[in-house]
């Protein structure tokens, strides 16, 4: 029997939003068997509390360059690294407690939600974790991209990139995600712009928190002003996103998932059509 799991002692973190630019702080703590992932808005009144298994997706979910869960004054933004840090190292049930509207970037990408997960100490609960065991195909697909989901005993993911006009090009990455496997071929990957999107970003009023550091700005050449930490880190960090933003089913998948130039639109379609089986 596959255990569910929790973290041991509470941890937290500050940084800023990646998208706001907001400072915010973050803090983790363990949670019983079967209670899911659930974050809570300390700065609103009455500490309201959004469970993420049970959430219903809605266009609020669909912000453009991130994942927001929840509606109004109860969201949370960017919720994909740190939910990808959740999936990849098997956490069920955790209590996500933060004092803004979107979780810090760190370094843009899971590494350090890993790192304070493990600081944190994982422990298993007695309790079988919940599997969601895909039995036919779904898809979903329009005009930009297209993916699906297959039955197979394992997590897998296959993902194809294609960006014209700089050093990105067309990237493959396929992989059965386990926990070492993410730890370090996954994890690391950071989010990523072609140098022609950014001021556009800039000018819509997202990316107020990015920087050269904690953001992959590529260039005909490579990322401006960094270094890639995978020749192919651009469809690695697509894959991060992609777990982070499947595990809003708030369970443990086994399927192969194929997606090519999916985002989190095309995401959240799949895991809408993901929660009706």
């Amino acid at each position: 029997m596959i255990k569910q799991r929790t973290i041991k002692k509470e941890v937290a973190v500050e940084g800023i939003g990646l998208q706001t630019g907001k400072k915010v702080k973050l803090t983790l703590k363990g949670s019983p068997a079967d209670s899911g992932i659930n974050f809570i808005r300390v700065d609103l009144p009455n500490k309201p509390l959004l469970s993420v298994g049970s959430l219903k997706l809605d266009a609020g979910s669909l912000k453009e360059r991130r994942t927001t869960l929840g509606t109004g004054p109860l969201q949370i933004q960017t919720t994909e690294h740190l939910l990808a840090a959740f999936s990849g190292l098997g956490i069920d049930n955790i209590i996500a407690e933060l004092d803004g509207e979107e979780l810090p970037g760190l370094d843009g990408s899971a590494k350090d939600y890993v790192s304070l997960l493990k600081k944190a100490g994982i422990v298993e609960q007695d309790a079988p974790k919940n599997i969601l065991k895909v039995d036919r195909a779904v898809w979903h697909e329009d005009e930009k991209g297209f993916i699906a989901v297959f039955p197979d005993d394992r997590f897998r993911i296959s993902y194809t990139l294609a960006y014209d006009g700089s050093a990105i090009g067309v990237q493959f990455f396929d992989m059965v995600v386990e926990e070492d496997s993410f730890e370090r071929e996954i994890a690391p990957a950071r989010t990523f712009c072609r140098k022609t999107e950014a001021l556009v970003l800039l000018a819509s009023g997202l990316g107020k928190g990015a920087n050269y550091k904690n953001t992959l700005v590529m260039g005909r050449k490579g990322p401006l002003k960094n270094r890639l930490r995978f020749t192919n880190e651009p469809v690695r960090h697509k894959v991060l996103d992609l777990m982070g933003d499947l595990y809003i089913l708030g369970k443990r998948m086994h399927g192969h998932v194929v997606a090519m130039k999916s985002g989190h639109k095309l995401n959240m379609e799949l895991v809408r059509k993901l929660k009706e089986i």
